[in-house]
């Protein structure tokens, strides 16, 4: 369990939640390194990540409709989606969209407000895909193309996939007016194989599988995040510790942060600087989701 600790002092097995200030200055951060919030100012080009982003640029380049890119619970989808955003240069115009359980007519409310119309509300659904058809052809008179980012597609209703598609027919005789790429867990694959929504599956030309960190990109993954917190000194992880690091989080990036935060809380609570498997093994105790490390990790 976690707990609060008072005092600076040794404590027991448990992990400890302490003085934000005392922490960072303990090991020289001048934030914290192990955050969950997706915040692209730590970003990591491992391969899957990159992988996937250069899928994203070369679908939206080609001018596909839409692409798709699924992953696992916090592999790292909504991080990916603003480097893309990042990305862009000025020639694009974005939109995105991180909830997108929403009926029809509201997604295409939602999707107005976000491409700057103001004068969207109390339209009937006729008269807003109008006016965002509108507006499209606009942009495309300026040469700026138009892309929306949809998170946690999965949790779209099946209407409102079906209207997405209908959205994407606006076009003109060389270009579409609008892309669009779906982020999502693997249930967006399996809801795109529903019979009532075929159509757009169709028009997926461009998909990719979001995995976790490689074994061999941890290390150097750690070393980045504690580089950006501010951290100057030796490493702060042993060999050890960062192959049980990766038994216990099975390359997950959340999970991985989840456990090295945990783990730096107790070497903190020890007085101490260096992580080792046992700091590993009391965090993964308190983190749901974590791999067991077997009695050989120590």
């Amino acid at each position: 369990m976690i707990r609060a600790l008072p005092d600076h002092k040794p404590a027991s097995n448990d992990v400890v939640t302490p003085d934000p200030a005392l922490y960072l200055n303990h090991f020289g951060f001048t934030e914290l390194p192990f955050g969950i919030t997706p915040d692209t100012g730590f970003a990591y080009s491992v391969q899957h990540h990159q992988e996937a982003l250069n899928t994203l640029l070369l679908a939206l380049n080609a001018g596909e409709g839409f692409v798709k890119i699924t992953g696992e619970v916090g592999t790292g989808k909504t991080l990916l989606c603003r480097r893309l955003l990042q990305t862009l240069d000025q020639s694009w115009v974005s939109a995105y969209l991180p909830n997108p359980n929403l009926a029809p007519n509201t997604l295409f409310l939602a999707l107005a407000e976000e491409l700057g119309i103001d004068d969207a509300g109390g339209l009937d659904q006729y008269h807003l895909i109008r006016r965002i058809n509108h507006l499209l052809l606009a942009h495309a008179q300026m040469n700026k193309r138009v892309v929306v980012c949809i998170d946690e597609a999965q949790a779209m209703p099946l209407e409102s996939l079906e209207a997405l598609r209908l959205l994407s027919n606006l076009e003109t005789e060389k270009c579409k007016l609008l892309q669009i790429a779906l982020f999502g867990q693997p249930e967006l694959d399996d809801k795109l194989h529903r019979p009532e929504v075929r159509q757009l599956l169709q028009r997926i030309a461009f998909h990719y599988r979001l995995g976790g960190l490689k074994n061999s990109e941890i290390g150097n993954y750690l070393a980045h995040r504690l580089r950006v917190a501010g951290y100057r000194g030796e490493g702060l992880f042993t060999l050890a510790a960062i192959r049980a690091l990766y038994r216990a989080s099975g390359g997950t990036p959340r999970l991985i942060n989840i456990l090295a935060h945990k783990s730096l809380l107790s070497v903190f609570g020890e007085g101490r600087q260096l992580v080792k498997v046992r700091h590993i093994r009391i965090a993964r105790r308190d983190t749901e989701g974590a791999r067991r490390l077997g009695w050989f990790w120590g």
